[in-house]
């Protein structure tokens, strides 16, 4: 397999291919002045490609690549051993064909015999690679000019070149229209509006938001998401990802109605199907921007748990995401924070002598909780017993490299707004070594409310996702999340940007 970019899922997935006519495939190669060597058929599959076929001991540029069941249909490409990538070719209905080229001049030379698709495609390439020579040439020829005839003498031949190509263009999709080679080129096309059809704006500039609209509302004209041939190209994981990174409002319930409006187009259970709802699931299982695992979670409630995705994961596979999404809903921007019953540093000597420090297994952790009930219920310090218009929950750990760094920082740069907002630092130790705790806090003149969980009752790992520390949310006075896993030198600026939005919203 040879990868273009990264792995798809962090979690492993199996597709089913659909069934196929069984007539084969036959594709002879004749690459003159090919040096002797080992040649790899290579199918695009969205941002990957896979090795389809390989033909050894290759002499004087001949190569069949031959086999009885037919090859998926899509775009290949040619790949030597050596991994050089020589052209890009089509598959489709008629999979029984010739190429030829040179070696000395590869795209100009490149023809097909048995396949109008390729001899359509290659006639493209040809003209648009001659155009990028011409390109070069033009900026030769700047040399010796001044910078003002330079800048002149490129913008007019630049402009020619542009009309040339935007002629041929608009001539060859006309001409191959309602083609496979339409739909692959088509996808990779931008577009864009006449410029003669874009409206002033006040500043009697071209309107750049009646552009932008005009941009998102056609950027998938003419694409036939099932057609499943489109996720063999190189253009379709491009164009997707771009769409949702660079097009649409980065917001999750913008995000999820395009996700919803794409996965409504596609055919249930085809290649690109499945391969568009697998990226979006593993893309927003593990996005960095906060909030965005709501995404995640309306994938789940929707599509795989809803047994759209059968044919992508496997029941194990299922589950997993299913106990995964069961962590992450109760932490999704706005959900009330989880009930937390922490024992603070005053009370943190008597439930040491109790002798939960010494017990080795949950079962006698339990048998120890309820001995002790009665003494142990006045002591616990609840989440839900801060006041504060806001709780800074911070989850850490005394061992921490980072948290050694971090918690020091947190303090200092919270003394700007000490006094100005009202906020609480409850700060819960994720270990349960006393007096190494305590030693720490008192070095570092720590002075936030300090909890830990001698008995462990609470579960940080899965209630709170605590996987690695320090992990730092904001609640509101409700106890509702309002941001979280923050660095500490953002917890400043965002209890700053929830006090500015709530004066904006009293206006209002």
């Amino acid at each position: 397999m040879i990868k273009r970019s990264f792995t798809l899922l962090t979690i492993c997935f199996v597709w089913v291919l659909g069934s196929r006519a069984q007539s084969g495939y036959e594709i002879k190669v004749n690459f003159k002045g090919l040096p002797d060597d080992t040649l790899y058929l290579v199918k695009y599959l969205f941002d990957k490609q896979y090795i389809s076929d390989t033909c050894v001991g290759i002499k004087n540029g001949a190569a069949v690549f031959k086999g009885k069941e037919p090859l998926d249909k899509g775009v290949y490409t040619l790949v030597s051993e050596k991994k050089s990538i020589y052209f890009d070719f089509f598959v489709n209905d008629t999979q029984k064909f010739g190429i030829s080229t040179d070696f000395s001049d590869i795209v100009n030379s490149l023809k097909a015999t048995g396949s109008k698709d390729n001899e359509q495609f290659f006639s493209y390439i040809r003209f648009i690679t001659n155009k990028n020579s011409e390109f070069g040439k033009l900026k030769e020829q700047t040399k010796g000019k001044s910078k003002a005839d330079s800048i002149k003498f490129m913008t007019d031949n630049l402009k020619k070149l542009n009309e040339e190509v935007v002629k041929f263009e608009k001539d060859f999709m006309t001409k191959v229209k309602g083609s496979f080679v339409y739909d692959v080129m088509n996808l990779k096309t931008e577009k864009n509006p006449d410029p003669a059809m874009i409206p002033k704006a006040k500043n009697n500039r071209p309107d750049s938001v009646w552009q932008y609209y005009y941009y998102k509302n056609h950027y998938w004209d003419e694409v036939n998401f099932k057609d499943e041939r489109l996720v063999r190209t190189p253009f379709y994981d491009d164009r997707l990802i771009k769409y949702f990174d660079n097009v649409i409002l980065q917001n999750p319930d913008t995000v999820i109605q395009a996700i919803d409006m794409v996965m409504g187009k596609c055919e249930e259970g085809n290649d690109l199907y499945n391969m568009t709802l697998a990226h979006f699931t593993s893309k927003y299982e593990n996005s960095k921007i906060m909030g965005f695992d709501k995404i995640f979670v309306h994938m789940y409630d929707k599509y795989i748990g809803a047994g759209k995705a059968k044919e992508i994961y496997s029941e194990e596979t299922i589950k997993k995401i299913g106990d995964r999404i069961a962590i992450v809903r109760n932490l999704l921007i706005d959900s009330k924070a989880p009930e937390l019953f922490m024992i603070d540093t005053i009370r943190g000597k008597e439930v040491t002598k109790m002798g939960f420090d010494t017990c080795r297994s949950s079962e006698s952790v339990t048998k120890l909780y309820y001995k002790n009930i009665d003494k142990l219920t006045p002591m616990f310090n609840r989440l839900s017993d801060i006041k504060s218009k806001y709780t800074v929950l911070v989850f850490w750990d005394v061992d921490c490299g980072h948290c050694q760094t971090e918690i020091p920082k947190l303090q200092e740069s919270l003394k700007d707004v000490k006094g100005k907002i009202d906020y609480t630092v409850y700060a819960v130790y994720t270990k349960d070594e006393f007096e190494k705790w305590i030693k720490w806090l008192k070095e570092k003149k720590v002075d936030f409310y300090n909890v830990y969980d001698p008995i462990h009752l609470n579960n940080l790992k899965d209630k709170y996702d605590i996987y690695s520390t320090p992990v730092i949310y904001i609640l509101d006075k409700d106890k509702k999340i309002k941001a979280k896993r923050l660095g500490a030198e953002q917890v400043k600026e965002y209890l700053e940007l929830l006090e500015r939005m709530e004066k904006e919203n009293l206006k209002k």
